[in-house]
C-alpha cells in the first residue's frame, strides 16, 4: 500500500493557476500509475488525470486538456497536478490516489490507495 498526502489547495480566483502536489510513501511508488481526481458537493468522484509509472503517458479528462499537466518525480515520491484557467464549475476536493499497476487508468475503480483530498475553491 501507499500512503498519499495531498497539498497544494486553496483559493483561487476564475483564470488563476494552483498546483497541487501529492507525496507518496512507501516502497512501491515508482511503479505504481498516479492518479487525481475530484468531487464536488453533491457529485460524484470524477477523474482528473493520470501518469503511469515512468511519466511517458498521460491521460486527462476532456474538461481539463490543455490547461491541467500531471508530472511525477519517482525519486521524491511525488507527483504533480498543474491547474491553469481555473474555473468557478472546477471547485471540488481534489484527491490523489494510487493503483497497484505501472499502467495509467482513467477508471475510479482500479485505485487502491487514496489521499485526504485537498479543497480548491474557484471564486468568480
Amino acid at each position: 500500500q501507499v500512503q498519499l498526502v495531498e497539498s497544494g489547495g486553496g483559493m483561487v480566483q476564475a483564470g488563476g493557476s494552483l498546483r497541487l502536489a501529492c507525496a507518496a510513501s512507501g516502497r512501491t511508488f515508482s511503479r505504481a500509475a498516479m492518479g487525481w481526481f475530484r468531487q464536488a458537493p453533491g457529485k460524484e468522484r470524477e477523474f482528473v488525470s493520470t501518469i503511469d509509472w515512468s511519466g511517458t503517458i498521460t491521460l486527462y479528462a476532456d474538461s481539463v486538456k490543455g490547461r491541467f499537466t500531471i508530472s511525477r518525480d519517482n525519486a521524491k515520491n511525488t507527483v504533480w497536478l498543474q491547474m491553469n484557467s481555473l474555473k468557478p464549475e472546477e471547485q471540488a476536493v481534489y484527491y490523489c490516489a494510487a493503483r497497484l499497476s505501472i499502467r495509467a487508468s482513467t477508471n475510479i475503480d482500479d485505485y487502491n490507495s487514496w489521499g485526504q483530498g485537498t479543497q480548491v475553491t474557484v471564486s468568480s
